[in-house]
């Protein structure tokens, strides 16, 4: 076990046994340093771990906190409870044991088109963020990302967000819980531009995902369409 994983294990088992109670604020990350005689950045990556499976929640100039009940299952860094892709891609894999990263090809600010802000639920001169990523699984290119989200509904996002998880930022950040996911599957023919990406022949098969994604207050929040050239698994995605 890497030391951040032992670390959050460790506040995990805090938190189970109620030592660290909902909204409970954790101590500082200097504090946690001297606790655990380790580095800032194994404390930042074991909260990141923390943050990204929804269990605690960084307040901007406040510091860390507790977010709520373990959900039930076996849950340690090296084996998350996982029912579903809803916890986006990062939560996903990093379950698995898998290092993730993400090669964003673009990140801006656009009137999205007529079909997606109808999807959204937006005015026609309302913004949402365009988010085109690669995203790499142990370093090998699975899947290209196109997505839509509005401003309105996830304000704040960044950069550092968007290379790293969107949804850690949603749901650590923000607070939000993520419902249900609305999805059409079908197979197509990834394009040139995508083929260098995905290192892959022009033309290669690939599973491609479009989905709707709401929170539990029932807000779409995501429009967006995945192009998975490499092990894809699809599982049901049921409402809470």
């Amino acid at each position: 076990m890497l030391k951040y994983q032992g670390v959050a294990e460790d506040i995990i088992q805090r938190i189970r046994s109620g030592e660290y109670k909902p909204n409970d604020r954790l101590p500082t990350i200097d504090e946690l340093c001297a606790q655990y005689d380790v580095s800032k950045i194994t404390i930042k990556k074991a909260m990141d771990e923390l943050e990204v499976h929804g269990l605690i929640a960084r307040r901007r100039g406040s510091g860390t906190y507790v977010k709520g009940t373990l959900p039930e299952g076996d849950v340690t860094p090296h084996g998350w409870n996982v029912s579903s892709q809803l916890s986006g891609f990062t939560n996903e894999h990093v379950a698995e044991g898998h290092e993730v990263g993400s090669d964003v090809r673009d990140f801006s600010v656009v009137h999205p088109p007529e079909n997606v802000a109808e999807e959204l639920g937006m005015e026609p001169d309302e913004f949402a963020y365009h988010i085109t990523r690669v995203r790499l699984l142990d370093g090998v290119p699975r899947v290209v990302e196109y997505t839509y989200m509005p401003l309105s509904v996830i304000p704040g996002l960044r950069e550092r967000n968007v290379e790293t998880s969107i949804y850690g930022y949603i749901q650590g950040e923000l607070g939000l819980k993520v419902a249900s996911a609305h999805r059409t599957i079908e197979a197509v023919l990834v394009s040139p531009e995508e083929a260098g990406w995905l290192q892959v022949e022009p033309g290669s098969p690939a599973l491609q995902v479009q989905q709707v994604v709401f929170l539990d207050d029932g807000r779409s929040f995501e429009y967006s369409v995945s192009r998975h050239v490499r092990g894809y698994k699809f599982y049901s995605i049921s409402t809470n």
